[in-house]
This record gives C-alpha cells, structure tokens and sequence, in this order.
C-alpha cells in the first residue's frame, strides 16, 4: 500500500494546472512551445513551484546541466561509425562499466523517436518510486535539450522541487545521445545517480525504465498516455493513484 504523505501536494499542483490552463487556453496562440523563453522564479514558495512548473513546461532549457557531457567526450565517434552495431554496444558498456553510479543503455532508433516526440509534448511529469516497507515517494522529472544531439532528463525529489523550484538539485541526471541515430540506428544513453542525494542506483534504473515505459517504450498502453495528457494539461482528472497503479505494473 503506498503512503500518501505530499500527494496532496501534487493534487493542489493539478488544481494549479487547472485553473492556469482555463486562463491560457483563451489566450492561446501559435506559439511553439518550446522555443519560448525562459523566466527564472521569484523566491520559492509553494505557489511559485506551481507557477515554476507551469511556466517552464513551456520552456527549453538551452545549457548544458552540470555535469552534462556530449558524445565526444566519451568516445572517438569517426572510428565508432566504422563499427558493427553489437562492438558499438560492447564498447559503450564497457565505457561506464568501472563506474559503481553510471547507468548505462542502447536505445533502438525507432524505439528513442517515440520517446522524444512524448518528450517534446510532455518535457515535465511526475514519478512514482516505490521502497520496500514504506510505500512510494513521488519524484519529478523535467526533459532539457542542451544540444541538437543530446536530451537530457533530470530527476529530482518532489518534495524538494515543490520547496525549491528551479533551485532544487536533482539526483539523477540522464543524457541521451543522438550521434549515431542516423548512422547506426543507436542512440546512446548515458546518466549518474548523485552520491549522497537518497537515491541508489538501482532505484535510478527504475525511474529510468518507468520513463521509457511511459514515454514511448510501451506504445500500447492508452492509460499512460492519458496521464502524461493530463498532467501536461492540468487536467483536475489527473489522479496519483492510478499513477502508482501503472508505476507498479512495470517490472
């Protein structure tokens, strides 16, 4: 049975959503989405972390997050692209193998547009991840895209988003990398769970595998699909517990 403790939280974040959505529907635009500008917040406060959330789900981030690495700085790409798929895929695990808090994966091409397509649509969602004895903790993940070949995924604990806003720190932090997409047909991911920040890695593996099973990876499930609608839209129908009933089908 998992807690409820700061799911009110995240229902009074809905709510925000709601009525910040009726406003911006009747003054709606052409405007793409993710190229409008980025407007740091003021001071956190609860309704600024609403505000926050709602302002930058409408906002790409254009620098590198800390810690952030493109393709190049891992390995030698010209002497990669003459290399079968399966040596790429051998050479990139072995890559971060020495590396107790890297996590590590080859996405098929196919499989990664899916993803990004959601991800352009929903850059900001919530998860659920569940711990032995104490139910689940809520976590907040926000899609940036620092540079035309990499996509990168922070992860951070709600409960400190929701305090924090923008000035939060996020545990975990995962890159894709698109170098090789055309190519290959790979796209490489890269990410590092913070030392210190409540997170192990086999739990960042987790959230890794329920965004992938959410954004893309599982193309059949409507009911995922329509939560990433609903949080996105601010839709009052959004509801945690079916949220924690999908996180808990995936193993």
């Amino acid at each position: 049975m998992f807690y409820e403790e700061g799911l009110g939280n995240v229902d009074e974040l809905m709510a925000a959503y709601h009525e910040k959505t009726k406003h911006r529907q009747k003054a709606a635009t052409a405007t793409n989405p993710l190229s409008s500008p980025f407007h740091p917040p003021p001071p956190p406060t609860h309704q600024t972390v609403v505000n926050t959330l709602k302002t930058e789900r409408t906002s790409t981030k254009t620098f590198n997050p800390p810690g952030v690495k493109t393709l190049s700085s891992y390995i030698d790409i010209p002497k990669t692209l003459e290399l079968p798929q399966k040596e790429i895929e051998y050479i990139w695990r072995l890559r971060h193998a020495s590396d107790p808090h890297s996590l590590c994966a080859i996405i098929p091409k196919s499989t990664y547009n899916r993803i990004l397509k959601t991800a352009t649509q929903h850059p900001q969602f919530v998860l659920p991840l569940p711990r032995e004895g104490q139910g689940a903790e809520i976590h907040f993940l926000e899609w940036t895209f620092p540079t035309p070949t990499t996509a990168t995924v922070l992860f951070t604990h709600f409960a400190e988003y929701r305090l924090r806003g923008e000035y939060s720190q996020p545990h975990t932090v995962v890159t894709h990398h698109m170098d090789l997409a055309e190519p290959k047909g790979l796209v490489l991911l890269q990410g590092h769970v913070v030392e210190g920040r409540g997170i192990t890695v086999d739990e960042g593996k987790w959230l890794l595998m329920c965004l992938q099973k959410f954004y893309g990876g599982d193309e059949g499930n409507d009911t995922r699909k329509k939560l990433l609608q609903q949080f996105t839209g601010g839709d009052l129908r959004f509801e945690v517990e079916e949220l924690l009933k999908e996180a808990e089908k995936i193993v």
